[in-house]
């Protein structure tokens, strides 16, 4: 039986060549362990400093007490979250509807921005630019007291609306960022490759422009969602009577002490945050793998 001409030579291609010798110490020294060393140290000192006080919320969470001493295992916080405050729901509830839909709003008009500044020329565009980021520059104090400035002189009443408008306005420019850095390393000929094959403006926009800058535009979408709801300042100032965000009521508190209730629902939102996390990690994942 004769065997494949060509099976010897595919053979030889796909045997790995002996790494030299310079490679082989390079590759020992990086696989040897190093039980210390300056970047080791820094990235244990910057994990404890992230994770340290999120570890106590989880602890302190499960504390039968208010005190700072832990007495015993219990659940009675978990029960009094889910039975006795219905009003951290709804300011949770508003918080989340205002952060998802202003984030969803800012990611359309970011995109659209982002698109129009960085592919058409025109007067001015580098000035629109850096104007852009002046919300990302600014203090916050700032933008609240300006945009409640505005809302009182166009008397409109203070509420859930300017809460949405003023979390919009302030997101803008992050998801404009993350656009524009995935639109820097976009291959411009698709989009003429595109064009020979008789693809319209539209079709091109929907079918070519959008999928291919669409992690940009979810990774905008995340971050808006995640400014939104840790906003305290631009929300304190244009919240009005009965638009209370979970910033705002977790602040109320403070006044009174802070309630354990708290750290159960921290618990809750951080298992939320991690699950969301890893499905959108995923996803981005087999959405890039079908391009």
């Amino acid at each position: 039986m004769s065997l494949n001409p060509y099976r010897k030579l595919v053979d030889r291609l796909n045997r790995k060549k002996p790494a030299s010798e310079p490679a082989r110490h390079a590759r020992r020294a990086l696989m040897k362990p190093k039980f210390f060393s300056i970047s080791h140290s820094i990235l244990f000192l910057t994990i404890l400093f992230l994770f340290f006080p999120l570890f106590f919320i989880v602890v302190f969470s499960f504390n039968a007490g208010k005190s700072s001493d832990f007495r015993e295992f219990s659940l009675i916080w978990y029960k009094k979250l889910f039975c006795d405050s219905q009003d951290l729901w709804e300011a949770l509830g508003n918080s989340v509807i205002i952060a998802f839909s202003s984030a969803a709003v800012a990611s359309i008009l970011g995109t659209m921005a982002a698109i129009g500044i960085n592919w058409y020329k025109f007067r001015g565009r580098s000035y629109i630019q850096t104007i852009s980021f002046l919300p990302m520059i600014l203090p916050e104090v700032i933008i609240g007291v300006s945009m409640l400035i505005f809302f009182a002189g166009i008397k409109v009443p203070l509420g859930l609306f300017t809460i949405f408008a003023a979390h919009t306005t302030f997101c803008l420019p992050f998801v404009y960022l993350m656009v524009t850095a995935r639109i820097d390393e976009f291959d411009f000929s698709i989009i003429e490759a595109a064009h020979d094959l008789g693809a319209t403006e539209k079709q091109t926009m929907l079918k070519v422009i959008i999928p291919a800058i669409m992690p940009g535009i979810l990774s905008g979408f995340m971050m808006a969602v995640t400014m939104s709801l840790e906003d305290f300042v631009i929300t304190f100032f244009v919240s009005g009577r009965g638009s209370t965000t979970l910033p705002l009521y977790v602040y109320s508190m403070i006044r009174f002490g802070v309630s354990p209730v708290i750290n159960a629902l921290s618990l809750i939102l951080i298992v939320g945050t991690i699950i969301i996390a890893i499905i959108l990690r995923r996803f981005l994942k087999v959405f890039a793998a079908t391009k």
